[in-house]
């Protein structure tokens, strides 16, 4: 693509000439035309400086963020992802339900084996059903830190929003910067056993903003009108850590979480873990303020862990009318104000944001929860310690390892993809289909945690037959300090009908779920020591990996995948791999 620096969206139509399209029938009954949009990601070394560090580091097309992906729903993307770099690469597309084109999703060593130097990939995929904010990243290590960037999906022509059209639309993307490597820092981590280094900064569209060191340069700015509408889609790309949001003196509307619509309320302050989206109107005021006002985001920490307890700001600034300009007292410099973040370890608030979200539940958007499932499941979430190596010393809780797991399970990365496992039948030696469907040993999750805190190791997956209606409850644990974990969901969306703190109970907790207009969502999170109950329907043949989107629990091995087999109609089955799908 083009320059992307610009901070608004280009009209679609402007994106044609970028794009070499060509129209094809789409695949829906409506007469809306689909398009089939070419993008090329060259993934190159790139020098980049922030906080007056300067280093080579990872991009796509020398850019950081990475380039704006924009379609409409019911596109279809050829995205060519080329690779100079010595690392292994692999990109994906956070959100997009890729029905039947698993392997097109983009996790190394689960759905594709990862583009080695000097290969390229076509991801090949159409978007069904979708519109709204995702984003697109790295998903193998650490390399997301800098290979990130915005994906719009805008509905289909004709197709209007659920609200008042916005006078323009921005994206806003929250990332986190390193003065070191990244891939150094987890891989010292993972030797020593100890929590990795934390970030040196959070990030607004790249730019960590006037309050850190050497930084006054590199800060955002929305410039708006005054009276205006602005549709921000906000993204939380960082690695480590959830994010609290605010735009001093300024209402935000939330509208949309993870691409689903959803009632809107009025909010002055957003959670967002990483790995979720929201979409927020922001109503500028109907004349100039005479000030400017910061967008501030700091982190919102529950564990006992180090983290990098700093503040990122862009900055609000309303555009003079020439009036003001002519008037004398233009010159003055403009107060700026400062919004009120909740303290860092606010929970409370974090509840009573969640819990504000609400499916659109309407003919158009509904909100289609399932009233009876066919499969419960109940896993629990969180950290434990793996045992120091002999003749050595570990750096984690007692001199051990930190590690995190999925019902005891710390999931062990195959070294060949498995989806081409599953697709050839190979399965055996790659992965096995036993993982508990409910914690082994049951205790008491969120109470005093049990002296033996050592995980269990192993590449194991849970099998659902097509269209499988699961109940998944996730529980968090106290075990090392109860931290809050966003667990991500590849290939679906989920309804979120329950969440609570403490343990659950199924005969009390039940009785209290939302069926009615639960939000949906790809990536939900299990507050710190509580629970959260989802639904969602197995319609879509393939392995789908599930983890943690807090970077260092998905190293640690909070993950795990379902192996969704195919149905019995030829819609319902995967499609065979590409010719160009990567090798080992």
């Amino acid at each position: 693509m083009g320059k992307m620096g610009a901070s608004f969206l280009p009209p679609p139509t402007f994106l044609t000439v970028f794009l070499f399209s060509f129209v094809t029938l789409s695949v829906h009954p409506e007469p809306a035309l689909a398009i089939t949009r070419h993008y090329k990601f060259d993934v190159m070394l790139q020098n980049v400086t922030r906080l007056c560090h300067t280093k080579s580091m990872v991009t796509v097309n020398g850019k950081f963020p990475g380039p704006r992906i924009v379609a409409r729903e019911g596109d279809r993307l050829l995205i060519k992802v080329a690779n100079h770099v010595q690392d292994n690469i692999s990109i994906h597309w956070h959100g997009i339900r890729q029905l039947r084109s698993g392997w097109a999703d983009g996790p190394a060593y689960i759905t594709q084996c990862p583009i080695q130097t000097g290969q390229s990939y076509v991801y090949n995929y159409t978007i069904v059903g979708q519109r709204g904010t995702l984003f697109w990243h790295a998903h193998i290590s650490w390399l997301r830190s800098t290979l990130y960037g915005p994906f719009v999906i805008l509905p289909k022509l004709g197709t209007p929003y659920p609200f008042a059209k916005p006078y323009k639309e921005v994206p806003i993307i929250f990332g986190e910067w390193f003065n070191a490597d990244p891939e150094a820092i987890i891989n010292q981590a993972m030797q020593t056993g100890a929590g990795p280094n934390v970030s040196d900064a959070y990030t607004i569209n790249g730019l960590p903003g006037p309050l850190y060191n050497c930084s006054a340069k590199d800060t955002f700015k929305l410039k708006v009108k005054p009276g205006k509408t602005y549709l921000l889609r906000m993204i939380n790309a960082a690695l480590n850590d959830e994010l609290f949001f605010s735009i001093a003196n300024h209402t935000l509307t939330v509208v949309d979480v993870d691409a689903i619509y959803v009632k809107p309320f009025d909010t002055d302050t957003l959670l967002i873990t990483p790995g979720q989206t929201t979409n927020v109107l922001l109503k500028t005021k109907p004349y100039h303020p005479n000030a400017n006002f910061f967008m501030s985001a700091r982190p919102c920490v529950t564990g006992q862990g180090t983290f990098d307890n700093s503040t990122v700001a862009g900055i609000l600034e309303y555009e003079k009318s020439h009036k003001i300009i002519q008037s004398s007292h233009s010159t003055k410099k403009l107060p700026f104000y400062k919004p009120n973040l909740p303290p860092l370890n606010d929970t409370s608030f974090a509840t009573n944001f969640t819990s504000k979200l609400r499916s659109l539940a309407s003919a158009e958007f509904p909100a289609n929860v399932a009233q009876e499932v066919d499969r419960q499941f109940f896993f629990t979430v969180g950290l434990g310690t793996n045992p120091c190596s002999k003749n050595k010393t570990c750096q984690g809780p007692n001199g051990t390892r930190f590690a995190a797991s999925v019902n005891n399970v710390s999931f062990v990365m195959p070294t060949t993809a498995l989806l081409q496992a599953h697709y050839f039948g190979h399965s055996k030696g790659v992965y096995s289909s036993n993982f508990p469907i409910s914690p082994l040993i049951p205790f008491n999750y969120t109470g005093t945690p049990p002296n033996n805190t050592v995980v269990s190791h192993g590449t194991k997956l849970v099998v659902l037959p097509f269209n499988t209606s699961v109940e998944l409850i996730l529980q968090g644990t106290s075990i090392l300090g109860a931290e809050s974990h966003p667990l991500h969901l590849h290939g679906f969306n989920f309804f979120v009908v329950g969440q609570g703190f403490g343990n659950f109970d199924p005969g009390k907790d039940s009785k209290n779920f939302n069926l009615v207009d639960p939000v949906e969502r790809n990536t939900v999170g299990v507050l710190s020591g509580g629970w959260v109950a989802i639904r969602f329907l197995a319609d879509n043949p393939g392995v789908w990996f599930v983890h943690c989107h807090v970077e260092a629990h998905t190293s640690w091995g909070l993950k795990m995948a379902w192996v969704v087999l195919d149905g019995k109609l030829p819609n319902q089955k995967l499609l065979p791999p590409p010719a160009d799908l990567p090798k080992c």
